[in-house]
């Protein structure tokens, strides 16, 4: 089941915000396990280290990694010509870089408006125009296209979890969703499928290293525990609930999934209906 040999995936994000598993890290590890060759990238360098000494430690030769700014498109297109020099092609892209700034249309300031839609919507957007020629000659060369697989967020739906306003980060996320269903269609016929996965609340270290001073907490443990307790399973989702969910959706026993999305949050989108 979901046996990926042969196959290239260029993962985004794939480093993590502090020690322990985030979603990109987890996703570029599950991919390699699978058989994958994985293309990791991330805007930290000290991040894609993390990653790169456990592909060591797992015997992993086939990844390969580079510090990238995903919101600049020279620098996209540069790590995805790095990738083809290595790998030769590319079968998997997945999209997961991503972040939350707080604030309303009236506190939040301009500079941040722009950096969360660039950050959140825009690295998806680079991600697939530089990836997406690729798929294509693939499919023309030899009838296989390729998976994309980009991360949103519950938080599209306007789910202030904890108290917080996220207006640019619901807008950006809402984004991606409109934005992969478009270009799902727009692919169909070139044998390239996308689709997204939505995290709910989930407990990577960006709880401890971001979320934790946004909140103006200094309890970990009472952040954590309050997560816990808002999510109907009775817990918050990790990395490798996310990973899953992303590898399932790039692998052939997907074949007939694209345009849809795959909502990864342990029933809270269901126990809030009309949200």
């Amino acid at each position: 089941m979901h046996d990926l040999s042969g196959k290239v995936a260029f993962v985004t994000g794939a480093g993590s915000a502090g020690e322990g598993w985030g979603n990109g890290k987890a996703t570029a590890v599950l991919l390699a396990r699978q058989g994958a060759n994985v293309y990791g990238v991330d805007i930290s360098a000290e991040a894609l280290a993390s990653t790169s000494a456990i592909m060591e430690q797992e015997g992993h030769s086939n990844w390969a990694a580079r510090a990238c700014n995903m919101m600049v498109s020279t620098a996209v297109k540069a790590a995805v010509d790095d990738c083809l020099a290595r790998f030769g092609r590319i079968d998997i892209l997945v999209n997961n870089v991503g972040g939350s700034a707080p604030g309303d249309p009236v506190t939040m300031t301009e500079e941040v408006w722009d950096t969360q839609l660039d950050l959140n919507l825009k690295t998806t957007f680079l991600g697939c125009k530089h990836v997406l020629p690729v798929m294509e000659q693939q499919f023309e060369a030899e009838g296989k296209g390729g998976a994309i697989v980009n991360v949103s967020s519950i938080g599209y739906m306007s789910f202030q979890v904890g108290g917080r306003v996220n207006a640019a980060y619901a807008a950006s996320k809402a984004g991606v969703v409109a934005f992969s269903r478009s270009t799902a269609i727009a692919y169909v016929r070139k044998g390239i499928r996308v689709n997204t996965v939505i995290p709910g609340v989930m407990h990577t270290p960006l709880v401890e290293h971001r979320l934790v001073s946004q909140l103006g907490s200094s309890d970990a443990a009472a952040l954590v525990a309050k997560r816990n307790a808002s999510v109907p399973i009775g817990r918050m989702g990790d990395a490798w609930d996310v990973a899953n969910a992303v590898l399932f959706l790039a692998s052939d026993e997907a074949r007939y999934i694209t345009a849809t999305q795959l909502v990864v949050d342990g029933g809270m989108t269901a126990a809030r209906p009309g949200a």
